[in-house]
């Protein structure tokens, strides 16, 4: 596979429209618009990224019928026209030791409810309400979560190019020592085997190894891999911006006890029966109780302590979450994990993860790597 990247950049129109739709979005969903400061959204939306997030205000407000407009700190103009989504949006700026607040002010309405970003600071909120006593807020994640949920081709051909990268690193690190080596090493040849294929960014590798492996969420610790352990690999980052999340489980030795296999076995049935759910109009909802249901059946289901997916694009984790509660259905473009897990407390832990796309018919993986237990030495 090539580090390089074959994808084109995303163009104005393209940001445009995108603009457009979450305006409209945010009127359908009863807003008077949205307020987007620096983070994934703003990245999504305008292709701007400023250089370094400071208490300063950076702000683009979004309201139907309305232009674009983009409130930067003077000082960042000249980054801000230079965005993909400049020609396509009005720039406002404010200089230091000026209020903020009382160039967005006239920009919004006095009694608005708005979508403001998650990331948003406390204190530009704050400073919101006061210049605009009436106005409101919910966040994006509350008001918009799909704003970016459903990718367009862009958009998937990028998700697939990561998904490619991290199955590359993964087919790579089986080929790797592990008895007597520390996780924090696995961890960092699977770092460097993911820039290797192309990341520019590692997010994130788990390598959780013999009781470790019954943490979900462990760090790659000092603790020395011995034959016989189980060991959980999660890793991903963003390539050509978008991202990738992967796990397969792994054993050290030629012969795993008939304990672990069944184990991984439940888990395999699990990810796939979750899978082969995967279709437009099926709640989120709906994945997580199928992978539930076999791992339930099967007398686990006390130790399958997360839930069963989430969301992925510029960021790792976004809306849609498959879990208990979510009704949002699926829709084609959406992307997601499908990890169903099951971590038994002192011993090891087994999950299986890919990254799935909904068709017009179905689901497609972006991870084509083995579910089969890996053996490793």
């Amino acid at each position: 596979m090539s580090n390089g990247s074959s994808t084109r950049p995303f163009r104005p129109q393209d940001f445009a429209a995108r603009m457009s739709r979450a305006a409209d979005a945010a009127a359908a969903a009863g807003l008077a618009g949205l307020v987007v400061t620096p983070g994934p959204d703003l990245l999504y939306l305008t292709g701007y990224q400023p250089v370094a997030i400071t208490e300063r205000l950076t702000a683009l407000l979004l309201a139907p019928g309305r232009e674009p407009t983009l409130v930067v700190p003077k000082l960042e103009r000249p980054g801000a026209a230079g965005c993909p989504a400049a020609a396509t949006l009005r720039l406002a700026d404010w200089a230091d030791g000026a209020d903020p607040y009382a160039v967005v002010a006239p920009l919004l309405e006095q009694r608005g409810h708005y979508g403001i970003s998650d990331a948003a600071w406390a204190m530009h909120l704050l400073g919101l309400q006061e210049a605009l006593p009436g106005s409101s807020y919910s966040s994006l994640t509350r008001s918009l979560p799909m704003l970016r949920a459903v990718k367009d081709a862009d958009e998937l051909e990028r998700l697939g190019g990561a998904g490619g990268a991290a199955d590359a690193a993964y087919r790579s690190i089986l080929e790797v020592r592990f008895a007597g080596r520390r996780e924090s090493e696995v961890a960092a040849d699977l770092a460097e085997l993911l820039l290797h294929y192309g990341h520019s960014q590692v997010d994130f590798t788990v390598v959780g190894s013999g009781p470790n492996g019954a943490d979900p969420h462990h760090e790659a610790g000092e603790r020395v891999i011995e034959p016989g352990d189980t060991v959980v690999l999660d890793f991903g980052g963003l390539r050509d911006g978008y991202g990738s999340d992967t796990t397969r489980t792994v054993y050290v030795g030629p012969d795993a006890p008939a304990e672990v296999r069944a184990v991984h076995e439940v888990v395999r049935l699990a990810q796939q029966a979750a899978f082969e759910a995967v279709r437009p109009g099926v709640e989120c909802q709906e994945i997580d109780r199928v992978a539930r249901r076999v791992i339930t059946e099967a007398g686990y289901g006390e130790y399958f302590i997360h839930r069963t997916g989430h969301g992925i694009g510029l960021t790792t984790h976004e809306p849609p979450y498959l879990v208990e509660g979510e009704r949002a259905r699926l829709v084609p473009g959406m992307c997601f994990s499908i990890e169903p897990g099951i971590y038994l407390p002192g011993r090891f832990g087994v999950r299986i993860e890919d990254i799935v796309t909904v068709t017009a018919t179905g689901g497609r993986r972006l991870n084509n790597t083995p579910h089969e237990l890996g053996i490793v030495t």
